[in-house]
This record gives structure tokens, sequence and C-alpha cells, in this order.
């Protein structure tokens, strides 16, 4: 029944998909809001569910140069695994040192580890990025991010 790789991958995403439906219509209601807190992450459910159901019926066949492709030297796999790590060292950080701060370390860092080497233009970048989206978050959409150690 599972012939290719792409019937396994979409059935593992069609019980991704369920599962994330399940909490996704778990989601407390608001009554006085238009829209509710669960539209996008239901949206986005279906939208999984039905591009993995395409998937699993797609005829292309895996030629031997893809499988190739496929095949992560070592040592990119050991800078997967680096940059998980700062991942989830930022998912740690998030609420002790706050949105501004932590993206900014967050992107200045990544960025710097995996090669990017213009420090100016990448300081800007990781300065200027987390503080315009905090600004449109919290000024104009009320949306409370953690402040953490910043007075702001």
């Amino acid at each position: 029944m599972l012939r290719t790789l792409n019937q396994k991958v979409s059935i593992f995403l069609i019980l991704f998909a369920a599962g994330y439906l399940y909490l996704s219509y778990n989601l407390k209601k608001y009554p006085y809001v238009p829209v509710d807190s669960d539209l996008v992450p239901k949206v986005l459910g279906f939208l999984l569910l039905g591009l993995a159901v395409l998937l699993f019926f797609d005829r292309s066949s895996e030629t031997t140069e893809q499988k190739e492709k496929r095949q992560v030297p070592g040592k990119e796999i050991l800078v997967i695994l680096a940059v998980g790590a700062i991942i989830f060292l930022y998912i740690l950080l998030f609420e002790i040192l706050g949105f501004l701060l932590t993206t900014a370390l967050f992107i200045f860092g990544c960025s710097a580890f995996l090669g990017y080497r213009k420090w100016i233009s990448n300081l800007l970048v990781s300065v200027l990025f987390p503080t315009a989206l905090y600004y449109i978050f919290v000024y104009l959409l009320q949306i409370k991010l953690p402040q953490g150690i910043l007075p702001f």
C-alpha cells in the first residue's frame, strides 16, 4: 500500500493534521469578537490535511538523483543540530529576557553561526526587525509580548 516516500510522509502529515485540528477545535471561544482565536489554526489544519491527501495521491516517482540529494552529510547534521539547540535556547530565554532582546540575539547569533559576516547589516536587521514587530504587535494590534528585563 505505501510504496513511495510521499505516501509514507503523507500518512504522518494526515495524522499530525488530525491531531492539530482536534486541538484547534478545543480552543477557548470568545463571545464578543468578530474573528475568533481558532480561525487561523483551523484554516491551517485543513490546509495541511488537504495538501497531505494530495501528496498521498501524487504519481511522481523519485529518481536516483533525487534520492542522492536526500542524503545529508554528517557535517550538515551537526549544523542542523546546533541550530536546533539555538532555537531551544531562544524558547527557554523568551519569557526571561523578553521578545525584543531574545529575538535580536537569536537573529544575530544564528546568522553569524551560519556564516553571514556582514556585521553591520546583521546588527541592524537583528535590532530593527524585532523592534518593528514589537511595535506592531504591542502598540498597533494590542497583543502583549513578553517584555522580560526591559522596562517597556
